[in-house]
Protein backbone atom coordinates (compact mmCIF):
# COMPACT_ATOMS: atom_id res chain seq x y z
CA UNK A 1 0.00 0.00 0.00
CA UNK A 2 1.34 3.34 -1.23
CA UNK A 3 0.88 6.61 1.11
CA UNK A 4 1.21 10.08 -0.45
CA UNK A 5 5.11 11.22 -0.38
CA UNK A 6 5.08 14.31 -2.49
CA UNK A 7 8.59 14.49 -0.99
CA UNK A 8 9.92 11.52 -2.27
CA UNK A 9 8.82 11.55 -5.54
CA UNK A 10 10.77 15.21 -5.94
CA UNK A 11 13.57 14.31 -4.03
CA UNK A 12 13.63 11.47 -6.59
CA UNK A 13 13.00 12.96 -9.70
CA UNK A 14 15.30 15.73 -9.40
CA UNK A 15 18.14 13.18 -8.43
CA UNK A 16 17.64 11.32 -11.99
CA UNK A 17 17.51 14.18 -13.71
CA UNK A 18 20.94 15.17 -11.96
CA UNK A 19 19.88 18.80 -10.90
CA UNK A 20 20.21 20.99 -7.81
CA UNK A 21 17.68 22.51 -5.75
CA UNK A 22 18.56 26.06 -7.24
CA UNK A 23 17.70 24.68 -11.04
CA UNK A 24 14.44 23.24 -9.80
CA UNK A 25 13.28 26.11 -8.15
CA UNK A 26 14.46 28.58 -10.72
CA UNK A 27 12.31 26.22 -13.15
CA UNK A 28 9.15 26.36 -11.27
CA UNK A 29 10.00 30.13 -10.23
CA UNK A 30 10.06 29.95 -6.34
CA UNK A 31 12.65 29.80 -4.08
CA UNK A 32 15.24 27.03 -3.44
CA UNK A 33 13.90 26.82 0.41
CA UNK A 34 10.36 26.30 -1.03
CA UNK A 35 12.18 23.00 -2.75
CA UNK A 36 14.12 21.95 0.12
CA UNK A 37 10.97 22.29 2.05
CA UNK A 38 8.93 20.16 -0.43
CA UNK A 39 11.53 17.30 -0.32
CA UNK A 40 11.77 17.22 3.55
CA UNK A 41 8.01 17.30 3.93
CA UNK A 42 7.56 20.38 6.06
CA UNK A 43 5.43 21.59 2.96
CA UNK A 44 3.60 20.64 -0.01
CA UNK A 45 4.06 22.51 -3.65
CA UNK A 46 0.68 24.53 -4.85
CA UNK A 47 -1.99 22.46 -6.37
CA UNK A 48 -1.31 24.57 -9.48
CA UNK A 49 2.38 23.17 -9.73
CA UNK A 50 1.78 19.40 -9.90
CA UNK A 51 0.68 19.15 -13.33
CA UNK A 52 4.08 21.25 -14.25
CA UNK A 53 6.39 19.00 -11.70
CA UNK A 54 4.53 16.02 -13.49
CA UNK A 55 5.31 16.79 -16.85
CA UNK A 56 9.07 17.80 -15.57
CA UNK A 57 9.70 14.64 -14.38
CA UNK A 58 7.81 12.80 -16.89
CA UNK A 59 6.00 11.16 -14.54
CA UNK A 60 2.05 11.37 -13.52
CA UNK A 61 0.17 13.13 -11.29
CA UNK A 62 -0.60 9.89 -8.92
CA UNK A 63 3.00 8.75 -9.59
CA UNK A 64 4.13 12.11 -8.45
CA UNK A 65 2.22 12.12 -4.80
CA UNK A 66 3.04 8.74 -4.76
CA UNK A 67 -0.49 7.50 -4.10
CA UNK A 68 -2.16 4.62 -5.19
CA UNK A 69 -6.37 3.63 -5.01
CA UNK A 70 -6.30 0.90 -5.63
CA UNK A 71 -4.60 -2.27 -3.90
CA UNK A 72 -3.42 -5.44 -5.25
CA UNK A 73 -4.66 -8.80 -4.65
CA UNK A 74 -1.60 -9.90 -2.24
CA UNK A 75 -1.90 -6.32 -0.29
CA UNK A 76 -5.73 -7.22 0.22
CA UNK A 77 -4.80 -10.54 1.07
CA UNK A 78 -2.04 -9.38 3.73
CA UNK A 79 -4.32 -7.12 5.24
CA UNK A 80 -7.40 -9.01 5.46
CA UNK A 81 -5.79 -11.91 7.75
CA UNK A 82 -3.62 -8.96 9.62
CA UNK A 83 -7.07 -7.41 10.13
CA UNK A 84 -8.11 -11.21 11.54
CA UNK A 85 -5.73 -11.61 13.72
CA UNK A 86 -6.16 -8.16 15.31
CA UNK A 87 -9.94 -8.72 16.04
CA UNK A 88 -8.89 -11.61 18.05
CA UNK A 89 -6.23 -10.00 20.02
CA UNK A 90 -7.63 -6.18 20.28
CA UNK A 91 -11.24 -4.65 21.46
CA UNK A 92 -13.26 -4.85 18.49
CA UNK A 93 -14.42 -1.03 18.20
CA UNK A 94 -10.10 -0.32 18.07
CA UNK A 95 -10.26 -2.45 15.13
CA UNK A 96 -13.82 -1.65 13.07
CA UNK A 97 -12.53 2.59 13.63
CA UNK A 98 -9.00 1.07 11.57
CA UNK A 99 -10.65 -0.48 8.90
CA UNK A 100 -13.26 2.45 8.35
CA UNK A 101 -9.86 4.08 8.12
CA UNK A 102 -8.53 1.93 5.14
CA UNK A 103 -11.16 1.81 2.95
CA UNK A 104 -12.42 5.87 3.29
CA UNK A 105 -8.71 5.66 1.93
CA UNK A 106 -9.24 3.07 -0.64
CA UNK A 107 -13.16 4.41 -1.23
CA UNK A 108 -13.04 2.84 -4.82
CA UNK A 109 -11.00 -0.25 -4.38
CA UNK A 110 -13.90 -2.77 -4.78
CA UNK A 111 -11.96 -6.06 -4.59
CA UNK A 112 -10.47 -4.90 -1.09
CA UNK A 113 -14.15 -3.95 0.20
CA UNK A 114 -15.88 -6.88 -0.90
CA UNK A 115 -13.07 -8.46 1.34
CA UNK A 116 -13.93 -6.06 4.06
CA UNK A 117 -17.54 -6.97 3.72
CA UNK A 118 -16.33 -10.60 4.65
CA UNK A 119 -14.34 -9.59 7.37
CA UNK A 120 -17.19 -8.03 9.24
CA UNK A 121 -19.22 -10.77 8.32
CA UNK A 122 -16.82 -13.25 9.76
CA UNK A 123 -16.36 -11.26 13.38
CA UNK A 124 -19.37 -9.56 13.97
CA UNK A 125 -20.52 -11.87 16.45
CA UNK A 126 -17.64 -10.03 19.00
CA UNK A 127 -19.43 -6.92 18.72
CA UNK A 128 -21.40 -6.26 22.43
CA UNK A 129 -24.14 -6.27 21.73
CA UNK A 130 -27.08 -7.18 19.12
CA UNK A 131 -28.00 -3.54 18.37
CA UNK A 132 -24.26 -3.41 17.44
CA UNK A 133 -24.81 -6.26 15.25
CA UNK A 134 -27.29 -5.10 13.58
CA UNK A 135 -25.71 -2.33 12.77
CA UNK A 136 -22.56 -3.95 11.53
CA UNK A 137 -25.01 -6.30 9.16
CA UNK A 138 -26.84 -2.75 7.83
CA UNK A 139 -23.20 -1.71 7.50
CA UNK A 140 -21.70 -4.47 5.53
CA UNK A 141 -25.41 -4.53 3.04
CA UNK A 142 -25.39 -1.02 2.27
CA UNK A 143 -21.51 -2.06 1.02
CA UNK A 144 -22.57 -4.46 -0.86
CA UNK A 145 -25.36 -2.83 -2.27
CA UNK A 146 -22.48 -0.04 -3.18
CA UNK A 147 -20.21 -2.41 -4.63
CA UNK A 148 -22.90 -3.76 -6.90
CA UNK A 149 -23.95 -0.56 -8.28
CA UNK A 150 -20.65 0.97 -8.92
CA UNK A 151 -18.61 -1.84 -9.57
CA UNK A 152 -17.80 -3.02 -13.40
CA UNK A 153 -17.01 -6.47 -12.46
CA UNK A 154 -19.37 -9.30 -12.73
CA UNK A 155 -17.38 -11.57 -10.69
CA UNK A 156 -17.75 -9.02 -7.58
CA UNK A 157 -21.10 -7.87 -8.04
CA UNK A 158 -22.24 -11.91 -7.74
CA UNK A 159 -20.60 -11.95 -4.75
CA UNK A 160 -21.88 -8.67 -2.95
CA UNK A 161 -25.01 -10.27 -4.34
CA UNK A 162 -24.69 -13.09 -2.12
CA UNK A 163 -23.12 -11.15 0.37
CA UNK A 164 -26.29 -8.88 0.91
CA UNK A 165 -28.66 -11.56 0.64
CA UNK A 166 -26.75 -13.40 4.02
CA UNK A 167 -27.41 -10.04 5.42
CA UNK A 168 -30.72 -8.96 4.90
CA UNK A 169 -31.40 -12.85 6.18
CA UNK A 170 -29.62 -12.15 9.30
CA UNK A 171 -31.81 -9.02 9.65
CA UNK A 172 -35.16 -10.70 9.28
CA UNK A 173 -35.75 -9.78 5.79
CA UNK A 174 -36.71 -12.76 4.15
CA UNK A 175 -38.62 -11.28 1.03
CA UNK A 176 -35.77 -9.44 0.18
CA UNK A 177 -33.82 -12.17 0.35
CA UNK A 178 -35.69 -14.13 -2.50
CA UNK A 179 -35.86 -11.44 -4.78
CA UNK A 180 -31.99 -11.18 -4.16
CA UNK A 181 -31.42 -15.01 -5.14
CA UNK A 182 -34.16 -16.59 -6.92
CA UNK A 183 -32.68 -14.71 -10.13
CA UNK A 184 -29.52 -15.62 -9.97
CA UNK A 185 -30.37 -19.31 -8.74
CA UNK A 186 -29.79 -20.88 -12.28
CA UNK A 187 -29.48 -24.84 -12.35
CA UNK A 188 -25.47 -25.85 -12.59
CA UNK A 189 -24.56 -25.77 -16.45
CA UNK A 190 -21.83 -28.53 -16.11
CA UNK A 191 -19.04 -25.83 -17.77
CA UNK A 192 -16.68 -28.11 -16.31
CA UNK A 193 -17.01 -30.75 -18.50
CA UNK A 194 -17.46 -28.71 -21.41
CA UNK A 195 -13.80 -26.67 -20.83
CA UNK A 196 -12.37 -30.16 -19.19
CA UNK A 197 -13.27 -32.06 -22.58
CA UNK A 198 -11.54 -28.68 -24.33
CA UNK A 199 -8.61 -29.31 -22.87
CA UNK A 200 -8.31 -33.34 -23.17
CA UNK A 201 -9.05 -32.61 -26.64
CA UNK A 202 -5.76 -30.10 -26.68
CA UNK A 203 -3.78 -33.11 -24.87
CA UNK A 204 -3.53 -31.28 -21.36
CA UNK A 205 -4.60 -33.98 -19.70
CA UNK A 206 -3.16 -32.30 -16.41
CA UNK A 207 -5.42 -29.70 -16.92
CA UNK A 208 -8.75 -31.50 -17.94
CA UNK A 209 -8.38 -33.91 -14.36
CA UNK A 210 -7.47 -30.56 -12.52
CA UNK A 211 -10.75 -29.10 -13.99
CA UNK A 212 -13.11 -31.87 -13.18
CA UNK A 213 -11.68 -32.66 -9.53
CA UNK A 214 -11.88 -29.05 -8.03
CA UNK A 215 -15.42 -29.11 -9.69
CA UNK A 216 -15.94 -32.24 -7.55
CA UNK A 217 -14.24 -30.60 -4.66
CA UNK A 218 -16.40 -27.88 -4.94
CA UNK A 219 -19.64 -29.56 -5.08
CA UNK A 220 -18.68 -32.22 -2.29
CA UNK A 221 -18.18 -28.76 0.21
CA UNK A 222 -21.41 -26.93 -0.96
CA UNK A 223 -23.32 -30.36 -0.11
CA UNK A 224 -21.78 -29.68 3.04
CA UNK A 225 -22.49 -26.07 3.32
CA UNK A 226 -26.40 -26.84 2.86
CA UNK A 227 -26.86 -29.95 4.86
CA UNK A 228 -27.18 -27.99 8.27
CA UNK A 229 -30.14 -26.25 6.91
CA UNK A 230 -31.54 -29.20 5.09
CA UNK A 231 -31.33 -31.10 8.27
CA UNK A 232 -33.01 -28.43 10.69
CA UNK A 233 -35.89 -28.58 8.21
CA UNK A 234 -36.55 -31.91 8.96
CA UNK A 235 -36.98 -31.58 12.64
CA UNK A 236 -40.10 -32.74 12.90
CA UNK A 237 -39.72 -36.10 11.53
CA UNK A 238 -37.26 -38.45 13.65
CA UNK A 239 -37.06 -40.81 10.52
CA UNK A 240 -35.93 -38.18 7.57
CA UNK A 241 -33.64 -36.64 10.07
CA UNK A 242 -31.62 -39.81 11.83
CA UNK A 243 -31.75 -41.01 7.41
CA UNK A 244 -29.86 -37.71 6.75
CA UNK A 245 -27.48 -37.54 9.72
CA UNK A 246 -26.28 -41.17 8.83
CA UNK A 247 -26.04 -40.20 5.32
CA UNK A 248 -23.78 -37.11 6.35
CA UNK A 249 -21.68 -39.04 8.78
CA UNK A 250 -20.90 -42.08 6.05
CA UNK A 251 -20.02 -39.08 3.57
CA UNK A 252 -17.68 -37.95 5.87
CA UNK A 253 -16.48 -41.00 6.36
CA UNK A 254 -16.06 -41.66 2.71
CA UNK A 255 -14.06 -38.69 1.52
CA UNK A 256 -11.96 -38.18 4.41
CA UNK A 257 -13.19 -34.63 5.65
CA UNK A 258 -12.51 -34.43 9.29
CA UNK A 259 -8.65 -34.37 7.77
CA UNK A 260 -9.47 -32.90 4.18
CA UNK A 261 -11.61 -29.56 5.27
CA UNK A 262 -12.38 -30.19 8.82
CA UNK A 263 -13.35 -26.43 9.03
CA UNK A 264 -16.54 -27.17 7.33
CA UNK A 265 -17.95 -29.68 9.62
CA UNK A 266 -18.34 -27.48 12.78
CA UNK A 267 -21.70 -26.13 11.90
CA UNK A 268 -22.38 -29.31 10.85
CA UNK A 269 -22.27 -30.56 13.91
CA UNK A 270 -23.44 -28.01 16.18
CA UNK A 271 -26.71 -28.25 13.49
CA UNK A 272 -27.05 -32.03 13.86
CA UNK A 273 -27.20 -31.81 18.27
CA UNK A 274 -29.32 -28.90 18.00
CA UNK A 275 -31.46 -31.14 16.03
CA UNK A 276 -31.73 -34.05 17.77
CA UNK A 277 -31.94 -32.28 21.43
CA UNK A 278 -35.25 -30.43 19.16
CA UNK A 279 -36.08 -34.19 18.87
CA UNK A 280 -36.20 -34.80 22.66
CA UNK A 281 -32.87 -37.54 21.71
CA UNK A 282 -30.46 -35.97 24.23
CA UNK A 283 -28.43 -38.82 24.39
CA UNK A 284 -27.38 -38.51 20.44
CA UNK A 285 -27.00 -34.91 20.83
CA UNK A 286 -24.15 -35.54 23.15
CA UNK A 287 -22.78 -38.19 20.57
CA UNK A 288 -22.39 -35.55 17.53
CA UNK A 289 -21.08 -33.47 20.08
CA UNK A 290 -18.60 -35.39 21.19
CA UNK A 291 -17.80 -35.64 17.68
CA UNK A 292 -17.41 -31.85 17.54
CA UNK A 293 -15.03 -32.13 20.50
CA UNK A 294 -13.00 -34.64 19.96
CA UNK A 295 -12.25 -32.40 15.94
CA UNK A 296 -11.81 -29.01 17.88
CA UNK A 297 -8.89 -30.73 20.07
CA UNK A 298 -7.31 -32.44 16.61
CA UNK A 299 -4.16 -31.66 15.42
CA UNK A 300 -5.69 -29.72 12.70
CA UNK A 301 -3.91 -26.16 13.39
CA UNK A 302 -3.12 -23.91 11.90
CA UNK A 303 -6.14 -24.58 9.96
CA UNK A 304 -5.37 -24.26 6.03
CA UNK A 305 -7.26 -25.01 2.48
CA UNK A 306 -5.61 -28.40 1.11
CA UNK A 307 -6.00 -31.33 -0.92
CA UNK A 308 -5.15 -34.98 -0.35
CA UNK A 309 -4.18 -37.89 -1.81
CA UNK A 310 -7.28 -38.25 -3.64
CA UNK A 311 -7.59 -34.16 -3.74
CA UNK A 312 -4.42 -34.07 -5.13
CA UNK A 313 -4.90 -31.32 -7.84
CA UNK A 314 -6.40 -28.66 -5.75
CA UNK A 315 -3.93 -26.96 -4.06
CA UNK A 316 -3.04 -24.69 -6.96
CA UNK A 317 -6.89 -23.52 -6.97
CA UNK A 318 -6.54 -22.69 -3.39
CA UNK A 319 -3.37 -20.45 -4.05
CA UNK A 320 -5.72 -18.17 -6.37
CA UNK A 321 -8.12 -17.84 -3.25
CA UNK A 322 -8.67 -13.72 -2.70
CA UNK A 323 -7.63 -14.65 0.76
CA UNK A 324 -5.00 -17.51 -0.34
CA UNK A 325 -4.88 -20.87 1.96
CA UNK A 326 -5.95 -19.55 5.52
CA UNK A 327 -9.20 -19.01 6.48
CA UNK A 328 -11.56 -15.90 6.43
CA UNK A 329 -10.94 -15.91 10.87
CA UNK A 330 -8.04 -16.46 12.71
CA UNK A 331 -6.93 -19.73 14.08
CA UNK A 332 -7.46 -17.81 18.07
CA UNK A 333 -10.79 -16.62 16.46
CA UNK A 334 -11.86 -20.12 15.45
CA UNK A 335 -10.59 -22.06 18.57
CA UNK A 336 -12.43 -19.36 20.87
CA UNK A 337 -15.52 -19.44 18.80
CA UNK A 338 -15.89 -23.26 18.98
CA UNK A 339 -15.50 -22.75 22.57
CA UNK A 340 -18.52 -20.05 22.81
CA UNK A 341 -20.24 -22.65 20.49
CA UNK A 342 -21.02 -24.41 23.37
CA UNK A 343 -20.89 -22.63 26.63
CA UNK A 344 -22.73 -19.97 25.39
CA UNK A 345 -25.27 -21.20 23.21
CA UNK A 346 -28.71 -21.13 24.68
CA UNK A 347 -29.60 -24.57 22.60
CA UNK A 348 -27.51 -26.42 24.62
CA UNK A 349 -28.53 -25.40 28.52
CA UNK A 350 -30.51 -27.81 28.25
CA UNK A 351 -27.40 -30.40 28.82
CA UNK A 352 -26.45 -28.16 31.20
CA UNK A 353 -26.03 -30.89 34.31
CA UNK A 354 -24.87 -34.03 31.66
CA UNK A 355 -21.48 -34.22 33.11
CA UNK A 356 -19.97 -35.10 29.50
CA UNK A 357 -21.19 -31.56 28.45
CA UNK A 358 -19.31 -30.22 31.27
CA UNK A 359 -15.86 -31.79 30.09
CA UNK A 360 -16.84 -30.58 26.52
CA UNK A 361 -17.34 -27.56 27.52
CA UNK A 362 -13.88 -27.77 29.86
CA UNK A 363 -11.89 -29.55 27.36
CA UNK A 364 -12.65 -26.53 24.45
CA UNK A 365 -12.39 -23.65 26.51
CA UNK A 366 -8.75 -24.85 26.93
CA UNK A 367 -8.37 -24.17 23.28
CA UNK A 368 -8.60 -20.70 24.00
CA UNK A 369 -5.47 -19.89 26.11
CA UNK A 370 -3.35 -21.93 22.90
CA UNK A 371 -1.02 -19.33 20.44
CA UNK A 372 -2.02 -19.29 16.89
Amino acid sequence: MKEINIARAILEGRKRKNITQEELARYMGVSKASVSKWETGQSYPDITFLPQLATYFNISIDDLMGYEPQMTKEEIRDLYHQLSGEFANLPFETVMEACGATMKKYYSCYPLLLQMAVLFLNHVNLAATEERQREIMTEIRDLCIRIKSESDDFALEKQANFLEAICELSLGNAQDVIDLMEPVNDPLLGDEVILASAHYALGNVYEAIETTQVRIFQHLMAIFGILPSYLMFHTDDPVKYEAIVNRTLGLIELFHVRSLHPAILFGLYLTGAQGYLVLGDEEKALGILEQYTSLAMADIYPIKFSGDEFFDKVDGWFEGFDLGVKPPRSDGSIRAGMADALSKNAAFQLLADSDRFKVMVERLESLKTRGD
